[in-house]
């Protein structure tokens, strides 16, 4: 006989797991008032697996409130819940079949909590989604479905709910599951892999046991449907992949070790493993495990928190992707093809800044172009728009100045899922798909070919950064022809040299005439020009210098691909004149540049604040 213990997402999850039992984890779903909760308080009910006392307790609740008794009030713990309604949480059932464990999540229907319900769906392997048989297919039935499909649930049943409201017509069951199984075809899901089951929670048919008014139907009950389902792969049997929560060096008593620090997602680490760090593609082994007040070990797995030291110092940051060297590598690009969905009360506007959040990852993002919007409720799809309207869907391609790291939904789920933050709040999120088009992915790849390969140098960066009293940076100057440009470069390097700086001012026709005098007679394109300038910038950087560059109106796309070898937290970008031309963004505008001292003081007190130089 199943057992069940329930609980609600306030409380701590004190279940005890049998490790040697299998365990999913399961979300319903569904338009408010479809009957969620009373189909999963029904199946509990009917198993006889409520915990002693559970059922006589809230029938009593219910007598004292003169509330007509309601299956749904099993699990709906909290109390604005019952005041209203209507599920707010997700509320969580563990569940126990003579095949294997469940987690079952009882996500909330109502549009106002939509976020809580991705919430409850990011967590689940396999989904139920009812669907009310007298009033139909509804807004959240269409966009629940959408957004599980997005979510990377691929395992999905519909229950068609409060069949007893049709007098059991079998032709009301079958228009719902053509009309539904349409919609699930418009999105790209296989509907003929979605079991149908008609059902009604409030009279317990075919949740647990066959209803007799449908002999019609010989298909699996709900009960019989969950031990059907495919539990996915094991996480620790994944390839290795672990976003760098943090990065801790020791310096005392001549402690030089950096210890790397994260929760692993997918995937076993052991000592002696090569480890490549995405998408900066350095590299280096496994030298031990740091643990605390517990046993040594050799070896960690998903999906727990670890940190370990590595033999060869090299220079990580927080937000990078730790993968295996002997394993298939994580995707990077600074362009995503995504699936996305919009929860701001606020339209998200293409080219508007925002902020994009994955594993620890946290980077600025830039909407390059809307491919498709469906709204979910009217099945209508649009593709000429230039803004993403609250619960809207979309297909979108993300911009960002600088690589990340990443897996697709199909590879590796967990390192493929996003939100979206803006002002502080997460307004929406979503799932990557694929690259974005880009038409300098070969330098890009050719770029993480480089740093995978690259001999560094022993001596660290905040090494020489401790040394030179500076961090390494790239200055650009830039501007229309004749705003001052040279003249404040070159006081600008002579007043950072005076004060103990490592600096070098590089005039952009010392590189047209030297690095790149190979390619003045060929018909090459501004990129390539740009591309050794890049480079250069990079040996230049790695030194621990500050390097000054000076260019005539460069645009964005220039600075983005500048972005690709140089790390794009190293740059400082300059507008010199009173207008600026392009669409470059820039990190000071000096509008007065007649005033060439007052200018290079305008960017010495930008270099303070950017924590370039740390002493004049």
């Amino acid at each position: 006989m199943p057992e069940a213990e329930i609980q609600d997402t306030t409380t701590q999850n004190t279940a005890v797991e049998d490790e040697s039992r299998q365990q999913m984890q399961m979300v319903i779903v569904g338009h408010v008032d479809h009957g969620k909760s009373t189909i999963v308080g029904r199946l509990l009910a009917d198993t006889g697996s409520l915990p002693d006392g559970k059922l006589e307790q809230v029938k009593a609740t219910c007598e004292r409130n003169s509330k007509p008794f309601e299956y749904a009030f099993l699990i709906d713990a909290l109390k604005d819940e019952q005041a209203q309604g209507i599920t707010i949480d997700s509320a969580r059932v563990f569940f126990k079949t003579d095949f294997r464990d469940y987690i079952i999540i009882d996500a909330p229907g109502h549009i106002e909590f939509l976020k809580n319900m991705v919430t409850g769906a990011s967590r689940a392997e396999v989904a139920f989604l009812v669907i009310d048989a007298d009033e139909g297919i509804q807004d959240n039935s269409r966009r629940h479905g959408y957004l599980l499909s997005m979510l990377g649930v691929g395992q999905l049943a519909v229950l068609v709910n409060k069949m007893d409201l049709v007098d059991y017509d079998r032709a009301v069951f079958r228009r719902i599951v053509r009309k539904y199984k349409r919609f699930l075809r418009s999105i790209d899901i296989d509907s003929d892999a979605v079991e149908f089951i008609p059902v009604s929670g409030m009279a317990g048919d075919n949740v647990v046991n066959r209803s007799e008014p449908m002999t019609w139907y010989t298909g699996p009950t709900v009960v019989e449907q969950l031990d059907v389902f495919v539990k996915e792969a094991k996480r620790d049997q994944l390839p290795f992949r672990m976003p760098v929560q943090g990065v801790y060096k020791f310096t005392r008593y001549g402690d030089s070790r950096r210890i790397i620090a994260g929760t692993i997602d997918t995937g076993r680490i052991a000592v002696g493993d090569e480890i490549v760090f995405y998408p900066s593609g350095k590299r280096s082994t496994v030298l031990g495990f740091e643990r605390f007040n517990t046993t040594e070990t050799n070896e960690m797995s998903a999906p727990y928190a670890t940190s370990f030291t590595l033999a060869e110092q090299i220079y990580v940051t927080r937000g990078e992707i730790a993968a295996r060297a002997d394993e298939t590598p994580p995707e990077v690009s600074n362009h995503l093809r995504v699936n996305l969905f919009w929860l701001g009360k606020l339209p998200m506007i293409a080219g508007k800044e925002y902020i994009f959040k994955m594993g620890t990852a946290r980077l600025p993002v830039r909407i390059r172009r809307i491919h498709r919007l469906l709204d979910a409720s009217s099945l209508q799809t649009h593709r000429r728009r230039d803004q993403i309207e609250r619960h809207d869907v979309a297909d979108v391609e993300f911009e960002f100045d600088q690589d990340v790291a990443f897996d697709t939904v199909e590879a590796i789920p967990y390192s493929s899922r996003f939100v979206i933050v803006d002002d502080y709040e997460i307004r929406g999120g979503g799932i990557i798909r694929s690259i974005g088009d880009n038409n300098d992915e070969w330098f890009r790849e050719n770029v993480r070919l480089r740093n995978f390969n690259w001999e560094r140098s022993h001596i660290a960066p905040e090494l020489r950064a401790e040394r030179y009293n500076q961090r390494a940076t790239l200055i650009l100057l830039t501007g229309t022809e004749g705003t001052g440009k040279r003249k404040i470069s070159n006081e600008l390097e002579e007043r950072l040299f005076t004060d103990g700086k490592f600096v070098y001012n590089l005039g952009i026709g010392n590189l047209q005439r030297g690095l790149s005098a190979d390619i003045q007679e060929v018909p090459v394109g501004r990129d390539e020009h740009i591309r050794r300038l890049a480079e250069l910038s990079h040996l230049f950087l790695d030194s621990g210098m500050i390097l000054i560059v000076s260019g005539v109106e460069l645009t964005q796309q220039d600075l983005d691909l500048i972005k690709v070898p140089v790390n794009p937290d190293s740059i400082l970008t300059v507008w010199i004149g009173e207008r600026i031309t392009t669409d470059i963004t820039v990190d000071l505008h000096i509008s007065n540049p007649e005033d060439s001292r007052g200018s290079v003081e305008q960017i010495r007190t930008a270099l303070r604040k950017n924590g370039i130089i740390f002493s004049l």
